[in-house]
């Protein structure tokens, strides 16, 4: 009985090694690779370029005062539509101390002068009425009585522009800011109470409101240096807006800038292209967009995937080309143009044939 129980546990270890060293076996034992194919097929390929920029209107003008001072009123807000000429804002004018006070004292100087002008002119008004003096002398005091009530006008139309802004002669005031064209009013940056700065040749002056033309608008974008001899003026340009989604609007190249500059270690080239405006949608200015340039087409061309390829030797492409099941065997081809997804196989391929996926 105890010679059995010796066998028995004899076998029961002799087949737990066998099964453990089978199974060690099968789990250390590489299962055979199965490779995925891909086909050869006909498609159109597109080579292009992708210009980051943003919508801007073609002209923006901006407008501004003739006179410094204080914002007393504003007529218009961003948005609305303004015609030449529509008053924007008006300004009350703080008067410098000192052209205020020459032109008080030039005020008092004509006055005085006027005065006298008209006493003497009075009184050999009288003398010719007696045939003291002859027209001539007469005529004399009459021109120098008519001088001075011009500058004493004069002195009086000073003195209220200074302080107001405006004179009664003026056709219109100068502390009255009007538009200049027609267009949509995209900005109003300054409020009532801010005080502004008068245009002129020392000073650009403050801006009181900009106006543009939303019908004319243009891309303005980047391209980079590698990109921008390949394109020219008037090729076509697809335009992506982020904000609209879902829509592409078309657009010519009309301008590429003869100077690069450096952003962040790269050199880039300005791009301007003219939108084809659709009147369904109303384009804001400053939207960001891309522009997809079209470098190269061909249509109905036999093509691969691109990452099918297998680069080993200088200007040399090889694929490899299945000759059996699981079996492939590589291939020089010729290639011709891509567009990071597919390639255009010129010549090594047929349509029939499939190739390991890499």
């Amino acid at each position: 009985m105890k010679r059995i129980f010796q066998v028995l546990l004899l076998v029961l270890l002799v087949s737990s090694f066998l099964y453990m060293s089978y199974f060690l076996y099968s789990k250390s034992k590489e299962p055979d690779a199965v490779y995925e194919t891909d086909s050869v097929f006909v498609t159109t390929i597109v080579r292009k370029t992708v210009a980051t920029g943003s919508i801007l209107p073609r002209k923006e003008i901006e407008i501004k005062s003739q006179v410094s001072g204080v914002v007393d009123r504003i007529y218009i807000e961003a948005g609305e539509v303004a015609k030449r000429g529509q008053l924007m804002a008006r300004i009350r004018i703080i008067p410098n101390s000192v052209s205020l006070n020459n032109a008080q004292t030039q005020l008092r100087s004509a006055q005085i002068n006027f005065d006298n002008a008209k006493k003497e002119k009075e009184r050999q008004e009288n003398l010719f009425k007696d045939n003291i003096i002859s027209e001539v002398e007469y005529n004399q005091f009459k021109l120098d009585y008519e001088l001075r009530k011009e500058a004493l006008d004069a002195a009086e139309s000073n003195l209220q522009l200074v302080k107001e802004g405006a004179s009664k002669k003026a056709g219109t005031a100068t502390n009255e800011v009007r538009s200049t064209v027609d267009g949509m009013v995209l900005d109003v940056p300054v409020k009532e109470g801010n005080f502004v700065i008068e245009s002129n040749t020392f000073n650009e002056g403050t801006t009181i409101a900009s106006i543009a033309n939303m019908q004319s608008m243009i891309f303005e974008g980047k391209v980079d240096e590698s990109e921008v001899g390949k394109i020219k003026e008037g090729m076509p340009l697809k335009l992506i807006i982020g904000a609209l989604a879902g829509k592409t609007f078309d657009a010519s190249l009309e301008y590429i800038s003869p100077k690069g500059v450096e952003e962040e270690g790269a050199i880039q080239f300005e791009v301007k292209a003219a939108i084809e405006v659709q009147d369904s949608v109303f384009l804001r200015a400053g939207y960001s967009a891309n522009a997809d340039i079209v470098l190269e087409r061909k249509d109905d061309v036999m093509a691969i995937k691109e990452s099918n390829l297998i680069f080993e030797e200088e200007d040399k492409i090889f694929v490899e080309v299945m000759t059996g099941q699981q079996q492939f065997e590589k291939r020089q081809i010729e290639t011709g143009i891509s567009d990071g997804i597919n390639i255009e196989v010129v010549s090594g391929l047929s349509l029939d044939e499939r190739l390991k996926k890499l």
